[in-house]
């Protein structure tokens, strides 16, 4: 339950990186939120399908 709450926030933060087009400096943010989600869950992808509009 923790880890599921950890990811909502995660993927709220890395949407909003994205969506504000900050990928400069950000980028290396929105790498380490990938490379953390994947000490979580062991998928480094599991965040980019959520953000995904398309499918």
């Amino acid at each position: 339950m923790a880890i599921e709450a950890e990811l909502n926030e995660l993927d709220r933060l890395r949407r909003y990186l994205i969506r504000e087009r900050t990928l400069g400096p950000s980028r290396q943010l929105v790498d380490a939120i990938d490379d953390y989600v994947e000490q979580l869950t062991g998928d480094r992808t599991k965040l980019h399908a959520r953000s995904s509009s398309i499918g």
